[in-house]
């Protein structure tokens, strides 16, 4: 029987990535929206950012090794705006990131990455501005998103961040992760299963 996972808290470095208005076009290139499967998402996190046409690694965060191994993303205004493919978190998740820390995030891209189980909590333009300088100038410091607290640790301190009560509630209670939780309920499921008459072939 599958255990449901709860999202506590998500521990690591970070990347800042810089910018207003970053859309899903930008975070994964539409080309890649043609894999047959999410296995490989984890190389094309903004993939035509990172490499010239003759695959030479261009000045980027995420071609940057200070910044290896990252958990968290730190990002501006209007994180993920544009189409509303799935296929963005998807890559950012299996690069490693984890969690998400910005000024705000557009909704579907919020809601796609809480349906993956990874927070988006969102900061005021002046901490993230904190944030992101000292991320550039101590990428090893670790940050620690606290959902139980609301609160973004780091360096002995503390910051307050916001997430909304619906996606609070779905990471917190594992139920983020629909399929573990239809397993984990597999008796109840089964019951109600067969008291639909579609289910049944519409038999009394």
């Amino acid at each position: 029987m599958s255990t449901v996972t709860k999202i506590i808290q998500v521990t690591g470095t970070v990347i800042p990535v810089r910018g207003n208005d970053i859309d899903t076009d930008r975070i994964l290139p539409a080309r890649y929206l043609k894999e047959v499967t999410f296995s490989r998402m984890g190389e094309y996190p903004f993939f035509d950012e990172r490499f010239d046409q003759e695959g030479k690694a261009k000045h980027h965060p995420f071609n940057d090794p200070r910044y290896k191994d990252a958990s968290l993303l730190f990002v501006n205004k209007n994180f993920g705006c544009g189409s509303s493919r799935e296929h963005a978190p998807q890559a950012l998740f299996r690069y490693g990131i984890h969690a998400l820390v910005g000024e705000s995030f557009a909704a579907i891209f919020a809601g796609n990455c809480v349906m993956m189980g990874i927070p988006t909590v969102t900061v005021s333009f002046n901490k993230m501005e904190e944030l992101m300088k000292l991320a550039e100038s101590s990428p090893k410091t670790v940050y620690t998103v606290d959902l139980e607290t609301s609160t973004l640790s780091y360096d002995g301190k503390q910051i307050r961040f916001d997430l909304p009560a619906s996606s609070w509630n779905a990471l917190v209670t594992g139920a983020w992760d629909s399929m573990s939780m239809l397993r984990a309920n597999l008796g109840k499921v089964k019951g109600i299963a067969s008291r639909l008459p579609y289910m049944t072939g519409f038999r009394d």
